[in-house]
């Protein structure tokens, strides 16, 4: 079964023009300006006019199985859905655990990304969680990395957090020597992705780790920087000396804080020259949202939305005025540059046919596909998990 997608303006994420694209079995077989397949039986035709054609979106940060707890075991959030994703436009995820690594383990959390990889998207996962040190599935990260398919990373391991383990120097950079060298290996990204929280300490021990040792800074992959202003600031200079940095769309800005929402912090890191190839943006959805006063006492919590990917995206470009190429890269390209995923983040011969149809005028998502198969119609769900 082939698929001709005509007459869209298309997106790779940088702007060709008005293109047909021609996908099939799985996978992108032609972008040219009018290809013609007249008479050709089996051909589903799909006008796009009026459209944006752009790469299917990657969110490589969802807590897939659920997160939080924080507040109790009521306060446990639910595992993530194949709907959620594929009308937020999300086709490609990476799930971590988080705070919980130890009711909810990494079995659970590689069966949940097999099973979203059969209900029709694509699912890895980060070995680990907050803590250090932290508990391969094999007894070695490097292992972890070489024989699980679905392993491509490390984390989210936690620093300058009051929930944290309270890592030391020396087993931070040991495990982003094993990350390194089991993704080497493996052909896979082995990044480390590090959660930062509110402490004072920020960045510090990724910037010491980069400058003391041979481990490049790219080895890490720091998120939530937007989450109050003095870390937005250091993640700004972090990304200055080559360091990556990733943003999180679901967060719930502090009173007289919403230049901390994710599009306005993007905006203000482009206007101090940081390269965009260094940023990324992430959902952190499912994951708990908890709030805690200056005594470490938790007083609430919200729950992160994979939606908010689309959203902010959406609102970087009709909000804060950043063009739509450059708003696309955070969330495909840049991601699948930075985690070496293959044939991902780009509208491309032979890449998976990930693709989502924007409407032009106010950037809806009107259409989905997922490795060539249509998730999403006209705004319509045509495949559905197999519980929902």
């Amino acid at each position: 079964m082939l698929t001709l997608i005509k007459n869209g303006d298309v997106f790779t994420p940088d702007y060709i023009g008005k293109k047909d694209v021609l996908i099939g079995g799985g996978k992108i077989l032609a972008i040219d300006e009018n290809i013609t397949l007249a008479g050709t039986v089996g051909v589903e035709m799909i006008n796009a006019q009026g459209m944006h054609v752009v790469p299917g979106f990657i969110d490589s940060h969802v807590h897939i199985i659920g997160g939080g707890g924080e507040g109790g075991f009521s306060t446990r959030t639910p595992e993530l859905t194949l709907t959620e994703a594929t009308k937020a436009g999300v086709t490609t995820i990476v799930g971590v655990l988080g705070t919980d690594g130890f009711t909810r383990t990494m079995p659970d959390l590689i069966a949940k990304a097999k099973a979203l990889t059969e209900e029709g998207i694509t699912c890895y996962v980060h070995t680990g969680s907050y803590h250090v040190p932290i508990q391969p599935v094999t007894g070695r990260i490097e292992t972890d990395l070489m024989l699980i398919q679905e392993v491509i990373g490390v984390g989210e391991v936690a620093i300058s957090d009051h929930r944290s383990a309270q890592p030391e120097l020396n087993e931070l950079k040991r495990l982003a020597a094993e990350a390194r060298v089991g993704g080497m290996l493996s052909g896979k990204g082995g990044i480390v992705n590090v959660h930062i929280g509110d402490g004072a300490d920020k960045l510090s021990l990724l910037e010491e780790i980069a400058r003391t040792t041979e481990i490049p800074i790219t080895q890490f992959l720091p998120t939530h920087i937007n989450r109050n202003k003095d870390l937005l600031q250091a993640g700004i200079i972090y990304a200055s000396n080559g360091g990556r940095i990733d943003l999180t769309t679901s967060n719930l800005p502090h009173e007289g804080e919403s230049d901390l929402k994710c599009s306005k912090a993007f905006k203000k890191i482009l206007s101090r020259g940081i390269d965009l190839s260094l940023v990324t943006f992430t959902s952190d959805a499912q994951g708990s949202l908890p709030r805690f006063n200056d005594k470490g006492e938790f007083t609430g919590l919200g729950i992160g939305e994979i939606r908010s990917l689309y959203e902010e995206v959406r609102a970087s470009v009709l909000e804060e005025g950043i063009p739509l190429e450059q708003a696309l890269q955070v969330v495909t390209r840049n991601v699948a540059k930075a985690l070496k995923l293959k044939g991902k983040g780009e509208l491309a011969i032979q890449n998976d046919a990930d693709i989502a149809l924007l409407d032009k005028q106010d950037l809806t998502i009107d259409t989905v596909f997922a490795k060539g198969q249509l998730m999403i119609s006209h705004k319509e769900t045509i495949v559905k998990g197999t519980f929902e």
